[in-house]
């Protein structure tokens, strides 16, 4: 909402100043399919050389970050926390057997199936099952299953960063662009030398609305929504890393309500429930849950 909000103010006041202080709106206007295809075709080219596939469908869902937000909500880290509460007091009172009916096959587990938003997340329910096998495989040392786990995270995070990176490549390289539209322009009215001073005015006017466009898009509009886009999944990725402190205190041999505090701690403080609300999640949960 606040997106489209700056967007909205941003096209309203830089161009909105200009008519206010007498100048041509129709020139902008008028010199705008062409160096927009310049500009915009440039850097949509320029994107396509630098990056492969897998980048570019990311920016597309990218995309639909800037303006919706982070994945999770409030709820959804509650959920998580319920999750992996269940999971750890299953594998400590029932012990690993009657987990790995749970770990192999998560889409048939009467435990994931209660949380189906999760359940859509393929790298969490990989990452949460990926580590539990290992422990049920002996690979009880608390600092190998957390440096296994960082190693995963950090390549998730990488991978998922690539089309913000990509975006802020594009964002610094529009002003560049936009002068290579000036420069054609002023090549064009270079060989109208001889045309009247207000044909060749206009020429110049429409020239520099390359420079103008390139320096807009980039500092107004396309590094904006890479910062914003990167900040999203920055938060997206703290969902993981509850994962990761919950089971590691698993390990340690805390009590399953005990790892699932810890891990409510990590929460980002907007989405972070309460002690007592956490509380309330997990009185909730049917007795059989944890079978």
């Amino acid at each position: 909402m606040f997106q489209i909000i700056g967007i909205v103010l941003l096209f309203a006041l830089v161009f909105g100043s200009f008519i206010m202080t007498g100048g041509n709106i129709a020139v902008i206007l008028g010199a705008l399919p062409s160096e927009m295809m310049t500009i915009g075709g440039a850097g949509i080219a320029s994107v396509l050389i630098a990056n492969s596939l897998g980048v570019l469908k990311g920016l597309g869902g990218g995309m639909g970050k800037v303006f919706k937000g982070p994945t999770w909500k409030s709820s959804d880290y509650r959920d998580l926390l319920s999750l992996l509460f269940l999971l750890t007091k299953t594998m400590k009172s029932k012990g690993v057997i009657a987990l790995e009916s749970h770990i192999e096959t998560p889409k048939e587990s009467s435990i994931f199936s209660r949380y189906p938003k999760i359940m859509k997340d393929h790298f969490a329910i990989d990452f949460i099952c990926d580590t539990l096998r290992m422990m049920t495989m002996n690979l009880e040392d608390p600092h190998q299953v957390e440096d296994a786990m960082e190693k995963q995270l950090e390549k998730h995070h990488h991978e998922a960063l690539a089309p913000p990176h990509a975006l802020t490549t594009l964002a610094d390289g529009l002003p560049a662009l936009g002068i290579v539209a000036a420069v054609l322009g002023v090549i064009k009215t270079m060989g109208a030398i001889t045309e009247p001073p207000a044909v060749l005015g206009e020429m110049i006017g429409s020239a520099l609305v390359g420079t103008f466009l390139g320096v807009f898009l980039a500092y107004g509009l396309v590094g904006p929504m890479a910062t914003r886009m990167a900040a999203v999944i920055d938060e997206d990725a703290s969902f993981y890393k509850i994962i990761q402190c919950v089971l590691v205190a698993h390990l340690h041999g805390n009590a399953a309500q005990i790892s699932v505090e810890i891990g409510r701690g990590t929460v980002p403080t907007p989405n972070q429930p309460s002690f007592l609300e956490l509380e309330e999640a997990l009185n909730t949960i049917p007795a059989e849950g944890a079978a």
